[in-house]
């Protein structure tokens, strides 16, 4: 994989991201697997591979285009960090942790989109 990605702090964030909802969804119940674990999880891992993929596009647009994608994806995980802790599966501390992160990362790639778009609009 190109250093560039694997250097890029939003993605390492959305990384951090992923492993933090693997952890916290360890523990749900096992009629879950197939449910909400597995939505909450693919949302997750969604938010790095997108932005991934934008960037080894090449293109500024598209690398903005995916992160579109991604900040969809933070908005589908921190709706279902709500969903579960209505439901009962994660505690409070641990959801405004994780969502805590969700907004933190929804910022930077907000950024991310912009500064892509600023830089195709320039050339």
């Amino acid at each position: 994989m190109p250093d560039s990605v694997e250097n890029l702090q939003i993605w390492k964030e959305g990384v951090s991201l992923v492993e933090a909802v693997y952890l916290a969804t360890k523990p749900w119940p096992k009629e879950e697997t197939y449910g909400l674990t597995s939505q909450i999880r693919r949302a997750a891992v969604s938010i790095p591979a997108n932005l991934a993929e934008g960037i080894g596009r090449g293109t500024c647009l598209e690398a903005a285009r995916f992160a579109q994608i991604a900040l969809g994806s933070l908005y589908e995980c921190d709706t279902l960090l709500v969903i579960a802790k209505r439901l009962g599966y994660i505690e409070s501390d641990a959801v405004m942790e994780l969502r805590d992160s969700c907004s933190r990362l929804c910022k930077q790639v907000s950024g991310f989109i912009a500064y892509q778009r600023e830089r195709h609009d320039s050339k």
